[in-house]
């Protein structure tokens, strides 16, 4: 996860992968023995705390690889010190929540070791099986944590804005999923600074948790989204 603190509201991106190659001369050195030690940072102004790189499921689970290469692949993030796994209902049609379910419960790690989030909006074909209303929120949170195979996700983001159900509504979704112990926290994913300083406001009004992240494309080809806020 790459991220930078902007005021209350963290911004972070998981959704692309990015890789780098180390090459090591054959020279004798000195190694500074917390060059390769994770760093991790509370999110936002709260404190649940993530690594500072995070493993996401996107085109990979469920359209590439299976349970056993994810396994592999989770373990390697762990041995690392990566503690926050990022997933979708969307991603390869929900099968990618099953897959990273199953990994984990597999290799028996323990789930307060993690930090786990998904995210909602397209959850299938139907009239109601996308958006931000609150039946598909409820509904969409209820069907991912079964396809976790999880009692709770520590973040749930809103996939994308709705611009056909009130903001309101939203928030007070959201809310409903914390107050069932179904999330921890929730957050944005390309939303407009716009959208989420009204569901801020909106929470602040109501008495309500608002929005603590934000997950911005970013990569790369495309910076300005991110840079844009900062």
């Amino acid at each position: 996860m790459w991220s930078v603190q902007e005021d209350s509201l963290e911004l972070s991106s998981s959704e692309t992968s990015f890789s780098h190659t180390h090459t090591q001369s054959h020279q004798t050195r000195s190694v500074n023995p917390n060059r390769n030690k994770m760093q991790y940072k509370n999110l936002g102004r709260y404190g649940l705390k993530v690594s500072q790189l995070s493993f996401g499921a996107w085109i990979t689970f469920g359209n590439q690889i299976d349970v056993k290469e994810a396994k592999t692949l989770l373990q390697c993030c762990r041995d690392n010190g990566v503690n926050f796994f990022d997933n979708a209902e969307v991603y390869a049609n929900g099968r990618a929540e099953e897959i990273m379910g199953q990994a984990i419960r597999e290799l028996g790690w323990r789930r307060s070791d993690i930090v786990v989030s998904t995210k909602i909006f397209w959850g299938g074909p139907g009239p109601n099986d996308k958006g931000l209303s609150r039946k598909h929120i409820v509904e969409g949170t209820k069907a991912s944590l079964k396809r976790l195979d999880m009692e709770y996700v520590d973040l749930i983001y809103c996939h994308r804005p709705d611009l056909l159900t009130p903001i309101e509504e939203t928030v007070r979704a959201m809310n409903y999923v914390i107050d069932n112990g179904w999330a921890f926290y929730w957050g944005t994913s390309e939303w407009s600074a716009q959208q989420i300083t009204e569901a801020c406001e909106i929470a602040k009004r109501l008495d309500l948790v608002g929005p603590i992240v934000e997950q911005p494309e970013y990569n790369m080809l495309l910076r300005h989204k991110l840079w844009s806020r900062a």
